[in-house]
């Protein structure tokens, strides 16, 4: 009788001390294979088709973009790939996005091994993962979604706040000012806001909200 394959998992984080954690103890397991690593979007969606693994464990931010939109595009090519988003923060935006582009788990950086390893094995087998403290949350703006406009559910409280003083025409460094932000910051916010409602120009998202304030 032959043995059962390995499950063949690829690692993608932009910090080399925890992909030599996660490479430590996936190498530990007789039941896994390493196929590759990324620590970028860019190489994370070209190692997965070219390793082909079962299961990506994925940091959510990335130096050249999102991990959620790498989940998006590898499980639109190999929708038989499990995708375990890993962060070091308990998000909640985070978690909703992760699981509409698909992934199946979303872990904190701070888990156990043995709860890593179980994640991995369990997303292997084609079960979802999630964290019972979050879930009701997730469950609840999901019911909620047909009610509010999907560009704006997908931004935090932060970047709404950020979005609604460019509405109002302010520059970078006067939202700076207001919130308390780098100008650097204020322009990160901008360009992610942009990105997750599909403008090029902040005259656009000027435009987008003038739409969606209510009318007296």
């Amino acid at each position: 009788m032959s043995e059962e394959k390995p499950i063949r998992v690829l690692i993608v984080d932009d910090h080399e001390v925890v992909r030599e954690g996660l490479r430590t103890l996936i190498g530990k397991q007789k039941g896994m294979s390493i196929v590759g690593e990324a620590a970028t979007a860019k190489e994370a969606v070209e190692a997965a088709a070219r390793a082909r693994p079962d299961v990506v464990v994925m940091d959510v931010r990335l130096p050249d973009g999102s991990g959620i939109e790498a989940c998006r595009t590898i499980r639109d090519v190999r929708p038989g790939t499990g995708v375990i988003m890993l962060t070091s923060y308990a998000d909640d935006e985070a978690l909703f996005a992760s699981i509409l582009a698909g992934a199946a788990g979303y872990l904190l950086k701070d888990a156990k091994g043995n709860t890593v390893v179980e994640a991995i094995v369990a997303v292997s087998e084609g079960r979802s993962l999630l964290d019972p403290t979050v879930t009701g949350k997730v469950l609840e703006r999901v019911r909620k979604g047909p009610e509010e406009d999907p560009g704006l559910a997908s931004l935090t409280d932060q970047e709404r706040k950020v979005l609604e003083h460019v509405a109002e025409g302010k520059t970078n460094r006067e939202i700076g000012e207001i919130m308390f932000l780098s100008e650097k910051t204020v322009k990160n916010y901008v360009s992610r806001i942009l990105d997750k409602l599909g403008l090029a120009r902040r005259a656009e998202a000027a435009a987008y909200m003038a739409k969606r304030r209510p009318r007296y």
